[in-house]
């Protein structure tokens, strides 16, 4: 048997909760792993409310991606072994909050020494995202990209590979991650009203590309700051996005493999803010979906 945290109906936190399940065997193509760290993410808390649709079983396992030892592995797997160190992304049907899960081996990759297992579980899902909501739409040393959300995971590391490229990075994120979004490197914008002005105050000809994290009503009031609208690249409202001619994110195979790397070197750090046990993920989907979190956190079972 396994703990498993789930949530038993769509709605609120008070629909989640730990069971004990049997451990879970690998089907082909997959790896079954000893969860030592999990990353907690928007997406998740999302899903319990039905946000996203209401397709998952229930009670359904939270979590989309996690890091650990390999304990066993599906038919068809090649490069993975019993007792291997890993990161990767959650199969459909499995939660990363367990002591137990199951990865999709096409979508994981051994994990680094250099890489702590907190920092392992965040790149599956958060920093490949990173990677590939900045890598979408080319763009040169100096040009500017505006991240919208750059307080929280996914955009604390977009704004550190924005710095690597050596582009010039602004920031959009609420006064309280101030510092947080300067940390980086960015140019911290505050998010709220006219929030518009002072873009275009920072950027009086526009920007090069928008990194949208957040969606809604600052999405749309920033558009007009990009100099061409297909270079609006948005992870959290495909829908307001292409009707301001922008695109959703396109996932690469490769992001998660080049993510892992870049972090192995030091180069992009994804600033695990925040520890839970298992016993208390709720407080880790707490921390996340109040938005106050100033970088990632994590599930340790």
């Amino acid at each position: 048997m396994t703990k498993v945290y789930v949530f038993n109906d769509f709605g609120g936190a008070e629909q989640q909760q730990v069971i004990d399940r049997a451990s879970p065997w690998p089907a082909a193509g997959q790896l079954a792993i000893k969860v030592r760290a999990a990353g907690v993410n928007p997406a998740d808390w999302k899903i319990r409310e039905g946000q996203m649709g209401r397709k998952w079983s229930l009670p359904a396992p939270t979590g989309r991606e996690a890091a650990g030892v390999v304990t066993a592995v599906g038919e068809g797997v090649d490069g993975f072994a019993v007792g291997d160190e890993v990161l990767g992304a959650v199969a459909n049907g499995y939660g990363g909050l367990a002591e137990h899960t199951i990865l999709e081996a096409s979508n994981s990759v051994a994990k680094p020494g250099e890489i702590s297992w907190a920092d392992a579980a965040t790149l599956p899902v958060a920093g490949a995202t990173a990677y590939d909501v900045t890598h979408q739409v080319e763009l040169e040393a100096g040009q500017i990209l505006l991240i919208i959300g750059a307080g929280g995971g996914v955009g604390r590391m977009a704004a550190q590979i924005g710095a690597v490229h050596e582009f010039r990075v602004l920031g959009v994120a609420h006064a309280d991650k101030r510092e947080t979004v300067e940390a980086t490197g960015a140019e911290f914008i505050e998010a709220g009203a006219d929030i518009a002005d002072r873009v275009r105050a920072a950027a009086p000809d526009g920007v090069d590309l928008i990194v949208d994290l957040v969606g809604g009503e600052t999405l749309h009031a920033v558009a007009g700051t990009a100099k061409d609208p297909s270079r609006i690249i948005t992870t959290a409202d495909p829908k307001t996005a292409r009707r301001l001619g922008g695109e959703p994110v396109e996932r690469t195979n490769e992001a998660l493999a080049k993510i892992t790397d870049v972090v192995k070197y030091e180069v992009v750090n994804p600033y695990v803010t925040a520890r839970f046990s298992l016993e208390d993920a709720g407080k880790a989907l707490a921390a996340v979906e109040a938005g106050h979190a100033e970088g990632k956190v994590v599930v340790e079972p």
